[in-house]
């Protein structure tokens, strides 16, 4: 119902097409960005199963989304094996 209601509107004023791709393009990427963070390697979701998952973690792993300054394929682990 509110789909075909936002097309009439579209229909009747074809300036709104642009703003709606936009809210949709936007929304998107925002579910498709938030699918992203659940999936990551510091989010535990069974407790039992794995309860530290960034334990198991390579020290070459690229966890950040831009990483402009560190090369992660040249890093050392500093820490102990857990």
């Amino acid at each position: 119902v509110m789909f075909r209601t936002a097309v009439e509107h579209a229909k009747k004023h074809p300036g709104l097409i642009p703003q709606f791709f936009f809210i949709c393009l936007g929304m998107g990427g925002a579910t498709l960005y938030l699918i992203r963070l659940a999936r990551g390697p510091h989010v535990t979701w069974n407790k039992t199963h794995n309860p530290e998952p960034w334990n198991k973690l390579d020290p070459t792993y690229q966890y950040k989304f831009v990483a402009i300054d560190t090369d992660y394929k040249n890093l050392k682990k500093e820490g102990p094996d857990f």
